[in-house]
């Protein structure tokens, strides 16, 4: 079946596929404003030549250390600006998290994740991090940690420690940013991703639908992140979870052709990148699911709680895969040259 647009029409078309780091904004907003058709069937044909578009990476999040957190960032519950009802809680102990990951991995989770309300980790803090970064992954699961902005120092000593991947979201755009969080600038964020990528650590980046943001925001957004010296290998992409008490709480929410635009998009700036289907999906009907799946995503967080906001359970999941032929990945590493070369021959 020959293409939808042609590639002599529109030359952008034609470089689809490609892993670059050189992408102009301009070309970013035209593949967010391709007929939705169009741009679903060039996201799966991308999807394909990259990855099996049946396989599912799983995650688990786990909250160690909660609330009490001294940014303003105002969409989160975990502030202590800002009147949530959130109970802080310290940091769990080993026992503790070791369990949540065992449960995890029981359910499927390839990959534990652990999230600390810190706006950057003292090294006390961090030294007992680290033992839990190397409890889980003596369970055989990847570990992933946010933590808040780190030093070049602390970066080397989360890879040395054997830590798999860093989350750091750079959350919107540069020029909405400062509309969001007053705390940080944009740059700190760029600050610690460069770090992190320094250290040899896979990066984790990405960011949240629903902050106010406009059209020209989400395809800001989408630039950075595709235009970074080297593509996140995690790409997470959220729907704001409204949390009474945050300044952001009645937000206008996007509509879900517009969510599944940006995960379609996404896909294709980082055609070797998994796009993760994050926080929101517990105010997302099966259908807009499954058109994000559709539109590239390949990795979800498994579980009923994503730090503090609620999350679809196991069961609901376990049932949404099996209704669209979805299996979980076995391993959550990147395929290897000689299996993207075969789905390149077969996709």
């Amino acid at each position: 079946m020959s293409e939808t647009i042609s590639a002599d029409a529109h030359p952008l078309i034609a470089k689809l596929g490609s892993v670059r780091t050189d992408w102009r904004l301009a070309e970013v907003q035209a593949l967010l404003d391709l007929p939705f058709a169009d741009l679903i069937h060039h996201a799966q044909r991308v999807h394909r030549a990259n990855f099996d578009p049946n396989e599912v990476q799983i995650s688990t999040l786990l909250s160690i250390k909660t609330g009490a957190c001294p940014e303003d960032c105002a969409y989160c519950s975990q502030s202590i600006r800002f009147e949530t009802g959130l109970q802080s809680e310290p940091l769990l102990d080993m026992g503790a998290v070791l369990e949540k990951a065992r449960v995890a991995r029981a359910n499927g989770a390839t990959r534990f994740c652990m999230g600390a309300a810190y706006r950057s980790p003292k090294q006390k803090q961090l030294d007992q991090i680290i033992e839990m970064i190397k409890g889980v992954r003596e369970l055989g699961m990847e570990t992933c940690v946010t933590l808040g902005m780190l030093t070049d120092d602390q970066a080397r000593q989360l890879k040395a420690a054997g830590l798999d991947y860093y989350n750091h979201n750079i959350d919107t755009s540069e020029s909405h940013y400062k509309k969001v969080i007053t705390t940080r600038t944009y740059q700190d964020r760029l600050d610690t991703l460069e770090a992190c990528r320094s250290a040899g650590l896979n990066v984790c980046c990405g960011g949240i639908l629903g902050l106010g943001e406009t059209p020209l925001d989400r395809a800001q957004f989408l630039h950075t992140l595709a235009t970074l010296p080297e593509h996140p290998q995690s790409v997470p992409i959220n729907q704001l979870m409204q949390v009474p008490g945050t300044p952001l709480y009645g937000a206008e929410k996007p509509s879900a052709l517009d969510f599944v635009r940006v995960i379609a998009v996404a896909r294709l700036l980082m055609p070797r990148s998994y796009v993760r289907l994050s926080a929101g999906r517990s105010d997302m009907s099966d259908e807009t699911q499954a058109l994000c799946f559709l539109a590239g995503a390949n990795s979800i967080f498994y579980g009923d709680k994503l730090l503090t906001t609620e999350n679809p359970d196991e069961n609901h999941d376990a049932a949404l895969f099996e209704r669209l032929g979805i299996r979980a990945q076995r391993t959550c590493n990147e395929l290897s040259s000689s299996e993207h070369s075969l789905q390149e021959r077969v996709g």
